[in-house]
């Protein structure tokens, strides 16, 4: 599977491995794509597992709509729910980061019977996302979510000073080289606004299905240098997993754990997925 179509859309995805372990889905999140996951991808392939990493809406070229409301939440999920039905695969593993984690909490609720088990990083369940707000230094640490909904303003100030968009991702631990790549294929490849369209469609979202709850295995991972993320909601995530429960917490970890922390990361959704 090299790409799929949903709505009109266009999807690149990158499909690998042989699938005679079963097969994992990699979901991407700000500002990445999916090659955000090749060094995992590659570990998992090696065990037998296929993987399906999408560039999702907003970053796939063919998969960049107009107005914000076209990139509500609904329409997130619904995209990987038709990817993995499209792809033949039958039940899959799920993994995503960051808003791929967003959109996998809420592919996992709404439809179970797709996944056979979740792996979550750094962004905890929804409804713990908004409980560490009231319980810890989460709302300060979210300042960039209203920024980013402003209309063209993000986009102007780093069409007209670039360096603005790659001092942000230093400040949250990547190096230069990661910095560069990222750089590249957000801002080069015109993918940044898709990418915003993300936050300015949460007015959108329907605060009723926030709370609905897991019940497919599940591990969350956090890394404790996580400069957006606070502890307190990777501590509430299992409060709404009805099934088996781990959290892991990775101490040296930044935010961007499947590129810095690949293998470490590979190991614990293996042992998710065989244990």
């Amino acid at each position: 599977m090299e790409t799929f179509s949903r709505a009109g859309l266009t999807f690149d995805v990158a499909d690998t491995g042989s699938g005679e372990a079963g097969t994992v889905v990699l979901l991407h999140g700000f500002p990445q794509t999916s090659h955000s996951w090749a060094q995992v991808s590659e570990l998992l392939n090696q065990r037998g597992y296929r993987t399906i990493a999408p560039d999702q809406r907003g970053y796939s070229p063919g998969a960049r709509p107009r107005g914000r409301f076209e990139y509500r939440i609904a329409e997130l999920v619904a995209d990987v729910e038709s990817m993995i039905i499209q792809s033949d695969a039958g039940h899959v593993h799920l993994v995503g980061h960051d808003w791929g984690a967003q959109v996998a909490w809420m592919l996992a609720a709404t439809r179970p019977d797709l996944i056979t088990t979740l792996t979550t990083v750094s962004v905890p369940h929804p409804a713990a996302f908004l409980k560490s707000m009231r319980e810890s230094d989460q709302l300060r640490r979210s300042w960039y979510m209203g920024a980013f909904q402003a209309p063209a303003l993000p986009e102007l100030l780093i069409a007209r000073k670039p360096e603005v968009f790659d001092d942000m991702l230093r400040k949250t631990g990547m190096d230069d080289a990661m910095v560069a790549d990222t750089h590249r294929r957000i801002i080069d490849s015109g993918a940044l606004t898709g990418g915003l369209n993300w936050y300015r469609a949460l007015p959108f979202g329907k605060p009723g299905k926030i709370g609905r709850r897991i019940t497919v295995p599940t591990t969350h991972v956090w890394g404790a240098g996580d400069t957006a993320l606070a502890r307190r909601g990777a501590e509430l995530a299992g409060d709404y997993v009805d099934a088996d429960f781990r959290l892991r917490i990775l101490e040296d970890a930044t935010h961007w754990i499947p590129e810095q922390n690949a293998a470490e990361l590979t190991d614990i959704i293996l042992d998710r997925i065989e244990n």
